[in-house]
């Protein structure tokens, strides 16, 4: 295989900015030049650093920068790096921060790596239809010009060719990615509760979600109601922040549930294997827009089985697993019952060596980037 060489333009640096793009792009720089892909790349932070294996990295403009200025220094960043680099593919991560270079990049080819729909989740969110039209004319123009697609799901390579017109033939699905070796602790689940303080005796239920809306914390939270009554020391924790997290407070008090729910906010990633691993379960409670689901893989990797929504991608991370881990519902009801019964043995659950396995064989980053060097050099031919 020759080696190409590709300028991904990213949202963000993931050690700086925690999320599902960042999460992908910071993992890409790692794994790409084991697979023949020389690597650099351009995101919105203070970053500036060449990894071991010769990527380079740098910003284009600070994350407080307003956003023509932000969109004026990557248009500008992103010219200066063709001239100098002359890549041969382009991949961009989010659209607004492509939209303003499209006219340098002529005909090199491009591939977007459709982490969400800007738009419709600006929406779902509350954002207003000024705003929502704008984001979805800037995604519309970037995609126009694009070669291929990587998507993480076929429910988000649906959303691209109903939504955005994209010709299905242009639509590569690569899923999300986890560093399998990371999650896969020698803490037994005692051991991980003692080091975190976490209680001994009671079965835990955890969530790894920013709080917004669409996660779906309000209903999970909820569904503790019924739950505490048939399992009386269950314990959800919610690691995360987000704008609904002063709601999500005033929720638990309301309903009584300050024994049996805990918001943890921001853990960070030297903890977060072992909060996977000191749970009994994990859940994905989101409602809407869910392209694919990193935590889930996470717990999985950490041989926590987890439960999800049938919402977007979730129910495809845990296809291959002998166990009901798809709820039937994204309403507290169905997320009360699908928990009750996991918990009390009703309902059938991979083990932990099954959990890791499936991780290791379709999900282990090296996976993950040769099936993505693979649509990059698809989109040369």
């Amino acid at each position: 295989m020759r080696e190409a060489s590709v300028l991904q333009l990213g949202l963000g640096w993931f050690p700086e900015t925690h999320g599902g793009a960042e999460n992908m792009f910071y993992h890409l720089a790692r794994h790409l030049p084991q697979q023949g892909i020389a690597f650099s790349g351009l995101v919105l932070g203070n970053t500036s650093a060449t990894l071991d294996n010769g990527a380079r990295i740098d910003s284009f403009a600070p994350p407080t920068a307003s956003l023509p200025r932000r969109v004026a220094a990557a248009r500008t960043a992103i010219a200066a790096a063709l001239r100098r680099q002359a890549p041969d593919l382009v991949a961009s991560h989010f659209a607004l921060n492509t939209v303003g270079a499209l006219p340098s990049l002529r005909n090199r080819p491009l591939v977007v790596h459709f982490h969400g729909p800007w738009a419709l989740e600006s929406a779902a969110e509350g954002a207003g239809a000024l705003s929502v039209r704008l984001k979805f004319l800037v995604e519309r123009l970037v995609y126009h010009r694009a070669t291929r697609f990587v998507v993480l799901s076929r429910a988000f390579g649906t959303i691209l060719a109903e939504r955005y017109g994209v010709p299905p033939d242009r639509i590569q699905r690569v899923p999300g990615g986890v560093e399998a070796d990371r999650y896969d602790l020698p803490d037994s689940r005692h051991q991980a509760r003692a080091r975190l303080g976490w209680p001994q005796g009671r079965p835990v239920i955890l969530t790894v979600r920013r709080l917004v809306k669409r996660m779906g914390l309000a209903a999970l939270v909820d569904s503790m109601v019924e739950l505490r009554r048939r399992v009386p020391d269950a314990l959800l924790v919610v690691a995360g922040r987000g704008p609904e997290a002063a709601a999500l407070q005033d929720r638990i008090g309301a309903l009584g549930l300050e024994e049996h729910v805990r918001l943890l906010g921001f853990v960070p990633d030297s903890q977060l294997a072992l909060a996977y691993r000191a749970a009994d379960l994990c859940v994905m409670p989101s409602q809407a827009l869910e392209g694919f689901g990193i935590t889930a893989l996470e717990s999985l990797a950490s041989g926590t089985p987890v439960l999800v929504t049938p919402v977007g991608g979730l129910p495809e991370v845990v296809e291959g697993l002998d166990g009901d881990l798809v709820l039937a519902g994204t309403d507290a009801r169905a997320i009360g019952i699908g928990l009750e019964e996991a918990l009390t043995g009703q309902r059938r659950l991979p083990d932990a060596d099954a959990c890791r396995s499936l991780v290791r064989s379709r999900f282990d980053w090296p996976v993950i980037a040769a099936r993505t060097a693979a649509v990059y050099r698809d989109a040369l031919q």
